[in-house]
């Protein structure tokens, strides 16, 4: 993940306005530090989809991970249906083995991974999430049969087309934002939240206004207040530049 200079300076003015800037990202805390250090972000951040909150130095204040036998069950499970899934414990990724898929993602998100060998004979730690790569088609398949067995026991979305993710269940955006706001005070009516993934409706449901990025999953675009450009349009930052010049 890269923040352009339009962004970069869009972030700067809304904190230098005296307003919070809150990241709320599927992404490990490693990852997202990594990746908005350049925006001087001071805030605390909610990732993994809310199972983790932490302040702006990596501390945890909040961390909700998936009770150990259930990840065992799940992870048994996705291998009857021939998939091995990331395993995240400790802020850090492991895999059975290093596939193409495994490299793409890591790749992407710009982490370092682990090679364990078999999962179950592995696993002795809760993991805060598991997620399966691969096809999105397949993964849409995948996402109904699980949802049949664990839809009650875990939150189950995807935050990206080639990325299923399983989270404890209750653990989402929006439950990150419930914890965040009672520690430091603000409220929904008060807070503009921008979404893309379909990880993010619980988020963008929780926002007081609503926004969702042209390219976003449909199903935000469906519940969002605006629909603002896109991604590559650097959206985001346009909302923020007239946001602040509206206060002017």
């Amino acid at each position: 993940m890269t923040l352009h200079a339009r962004t970069l300076d869009a972030i700067a003015r809304t904190r230098e306005a005296g307003i919070h800037v809150i990241v709320v990202t599927g992404r490990m805390v490693s990852s997202i530090r990594h990746a908005f250090g350049p925006a001087g972000i001071y805030d605390p951040m909610i990732c993994y989809q809310g199972a983790v909150v932490a302040d702006a130095e990596g501390n945890w204040l909040r961390h909700e991970p998936i009770p150990l036998e259930l990840a065992r069950e799940t992870i048994a499970a996705l291998a009857d249906e021939g998939w091995s899934p990331n395993v995240y414990v400790d802020d850090r990724l492991y895999v059975e083995r290093k596939t193409p898929e495994v490299e793409r993602y890591t790749t992407l998100n710009e982490v370092g991974v682990t090679e364990v060998g078999p999962l179950l004979d592995w696993l002795e730690a809760t993991p805060t999430k598991l997620v399966v790569v691969g096809d999105p088609a397949k993964l849409d398949a995948l996402e109904v049969h699980m949802k049949k067995s664990f839809g009650s026991r875990e939150h189950i979305s995807k935050s990206l087309p080639y990325f299923l993710e399983f989270a404890q269940a209750g653990v989402t955006k929006g439950a990150g934002l419930d914890f965040l706001a009672e520690q430091m005070g603000f409220t929904r009516e008060h807070t503009v939240a921008f979404g893309d993934g379909e990880n993010d409706i619980e988020l963008v449901e929780w926002g007081g206004y609503s926004v969702a990025v042209e390219n976003a999953h449909e199903r935000v675009k469906a519940i969002a207040d605006w629909v603002c450009p896109s991604a590559e349009e650097q959206g985001v930052a346009q909302v923020l530049e007239a946001l602040l010049d509206s206060r002017a």
